[in-house]
């Protein structure tokens, strides 16, 4: 083995994502000498595209309970985690730097600039900052950790090994490969001994049997209600909003469905419908349609609906229902009016898969919460050995959750390593 230096960081860092950029920043912030390894070309690739290329950075939730109970069983692990640094510390330590959020539904923050690219910066800045070292291009091959040293040895491709008294994993889960998320990091971890829960694809954007979906793809609705029906059983429902794509249906709503959705299919068919309009019933849907045919009569129906919902999906509801564009408003007739109303209130997506790793926001899955120490975020397997981000078995909705775990584990984990 060759050393790149014979010096012994205090801490090697492996992954330079925001869980890997916060405890990197924090460790240099003690004092720590500090080397981050990137296998990338640059810190924060994955985070740069978060968020459509805006970045949910968090949930405004400050409250710690009220946060966690959104990561169901996993809440009552990371308690420690959250209140040593939370949502409210987060929004204050990017406030620090210079960081401003605007508050979209559902408790949404995304940073002002809305671009990834600002929290991005902030973090390198940061890191350079604290003196952290930062290796690019730097692939780890291995990762051991030698008994009688305490020392972890961590190779990289090409032979070179550098050394250090800790070691914080920030490798990440497997979704979204291309950008160098792609699971070596539970490689390393089973082999010292670690129990690592399968990853599976867990936020992922479903897949539509409807071939019409091609022509609405880029289309958003907001604020429509979502329920899942599977063996003619409606299973949930939820409200948020939904974003054609060109094979399917996304958006936060949808992702945090996807998990379901993919163990149903496995028993069956499995359908979404949409109610475009949740605040109010059949018959106010009734009148708002009669209301937009009187006033436009002599229209064409194909130039009215579009007053009502984006003009490709109008095309696809008359298509659907093999009613003649052009009829004019006040030719339309009562049978059609309803089935308008009841396709409006109740509009199936039938659902044909979930899409792959390649995909997924986040993955489920991961090491052990049984093994970690959540005051500190070391392993309780091997002393010294710091886990954070998605390595760990941890679900979450879509909502800025992801990334509150990174910044609250990555903290606390350079806090102490």
């Amino acid at each position: 083995m060759k050393k790149i230096t014979q010096h012994t960081w205090d801490v090697i860092v492996v992954g330079g994502g925001p869980a890997g950029m916060m405890a990197g920043a924090r460790a240099g912030e003690r004092g720590r000498s500090v080397l981050l390894l990137e296998k990338n070309r640059r810190l924060g690739k994955k985070l740069s595209i978060t968020g459509g290329g805006r970045c949910n950075v968090t949930n405004n939730k400050p409250d710690v309970r009220t946060m966690l109970s959104n990561y169901k069983d996993s809440g009552k692990f990371l308690f420690s985690t959250f209140t040593q640094h939370g949502v409210a510390e987060t929004i204050a330590w990017f406030a620090e730097r210079g960081v401003s959020f605007i508050e979209e539904n559902d408790g949404r923050l995304f940073p002002e600039t809305e671009s990834a690219e600002t929290i991005c910066a902030t973090l390198q800045k940061e890191v350079e900052k604290q003196g952290v070292t930062v290796r690019t291009e730097a692939s780890v091959s291995s990762i051991r950790h030698n008994p009688a040293t305490r020392h972890f040895d961590v190779s990289l491709a090409g032979g070179a090994v550098v050394t250090a008294t800790s070691c914080i994993i920030a490798t990440g889960g497997t979704s979204r490969p291309e950008t160098g998320s792609t699971g070596e990091g539970f490689r390393w971890l089973r082999s010292m001994g670690h129990t690592i829960a399968e990853n599976d694809c867990s936020l992922v954007p479903l897949t539509l049997n409807d071939t019409w979906v091609s022509r609405v793809g880029g289309v958003t609705l907001s604020e429509i209600k979502i329920t899942l029906v599977a063996a003619e059983k409606k299973v949930l429902s939820a409200h948020g909003k939904i974003l054609f794509t060109h094979v399917g249906v996304s958006g936060p709503t949808i992702l945090n469905m996807s998990s379901k959705v993919r163990d149903l299919l496995q028993a069956g068919e499995v359908t979404l419908n949409l109610d475009l309009f949740p605040a109010q019933d059949e018959g106010q849907v009734r009148t708002l349609l009669h209301e937009h045919l009187h006033n436009s009569s002599n229209r064409k129906l194909r130039n009215v609906l579009p007053e009502m919902l984006p003009k490709s999906l109008a095309d696809v509801v008359l298509d659907t229902l093999t009613i003649d564009g052009d009829t004019p408003g006040h030719s339309v007739s009562t049978e059609e009016r309803s089935k308008l109303v009841a396709l409006l209130k109740g509009f199936p997506l039938h659902v044909r898969g979930v899409l792959g790793a390649d995909k997924a926001v986040v993955t489920s899955g991961g090491v052990s919460l049984k093994e970690i120490d959540f005051k500190t975020m070391e392993s309780f397997v091997v002393p010294k050995l710091f886990l954070v981000g998605d390595v760990l078995d941890i679900d979450r909705p879509s909502g800025g959750y992801s990334l509150q775990l990174c910044w609250s584990t990555g903290y606390v984990a350079g806090s102490y390593a």
